[in-house]
Formats: structure tokens, sequence, C-alpha cells
């Protein structure tokens, strides 16, 4: 198994260009919101007896994604699986605040966003000349969002 590091620098062995890594600070976050966003269109209707209404609208498919991906970041650094789990968190609310203010048309906006974001992705490759490091390995899906969080790591002295 890879190393958090090792993780961080084979993803951005294909992250050097900036205009590409200044897309991806832009592309990564919207795209780890929508994926959750459309996620969140399949809830879990079994357990809703169970949970109190306020925890009612974080249970859904998203979220069972946001736990495996905590999981595997836990096994790489604990660190990084807190601060993931922060920003999962808030990617949560935020997709809660899109169904309250869009309603039925926040579906229709996950997908809009989610299309554009990867368009631009693209385009950040294109410039960079180097093809997306999830071609290799779709576990790079889930190193994105942690390796923006690493940058912010290093800037607050935080080891991983």
């Amino acid at each position: 198994m890879n190393t958090m590091q090792q993780w961080f620098d084979a993803y951005g062995a294909s992250h050097q260009n900036a205009t590409n890594k200044a897309i991806h600070w832009i592309c990564v976050p919207l795209i780890f919101f929508t994926i959750i966003g459309i996620l969140s269109l399949i809830p879990f209707g079994f357990v809703q007896q169970y949970l109190a209404d306020a925890w009612w609208p974080y249970v859904h498919v998203g979220t069972l994604l946001l736990i495996f991906g905590i999981v595997f970041f836990i096994r790489l650094s604990l660190p990084v699986a807190v601060g993931m789990v922060l920003v999962s968190m808030a990617m949560l609310w935020l997709v809660h605040r899109t169904h309250l203010l869009l309603g039925e048309q926040a579906g229709l906006f996950f997908i809009i966003v989610f299309v554009l974001a990867w368009i631009g992705q693209f385009i950040g490759h294109k410039i960079e000349g180097a093809k997306p490091s999830f071609f290799d390995d779709l576990k790079f899906l889930m190193i994105g969002p942690a390796w923006l969080l690493h940058f912010i790591y290093r800037k607050l002295g935080i080891s991983y």
C-alpha cells in the first residue's frame, strides 16, 4: 500500500502546470460537491424511522461514499482523515442547502455543474499535457481533494 505522501507525489506528477493547478482548485471541490449532490438523490428510506428529523437530509448514498472515503484515509493518515471529515461535513451541509434552495431543480444543478467541472479538468490536463491520474488508478479520484488539503496543511504547518 502506498503512503499518503506517495499518493500525493504520484498525483502531483501530472499536476505541475500552474494553470492546471488553478483549475483543480476550482474544479476538484466542485466535482466532489456534485458527486455527493448527485448521490444525495438516492436516499436510504429504510432507516428514516430510526433517525431524528434533523439527520434525515444527510442520510443518502453520498454519505455512504464519504464514509468509505474516510476509512480509506484513516488507513493512510489520521490527520488527512480528520481534514477530509471536516471537508466532507461541509460538502454535506452545502448539498443540503442546495436542496433547500433549489428544491426539485437541485439534481439538474448538480449534473450541470458536474459536467462543467469535468470539462474544466480536461482543459487543465490538455494544458498540462498529461492525462488525468485516475486513468491509471481510480483511487486518484479520492486523492484529488486530499491533495488540495495537503497544500493547506503545509501552509498551516500540519504534518500528515
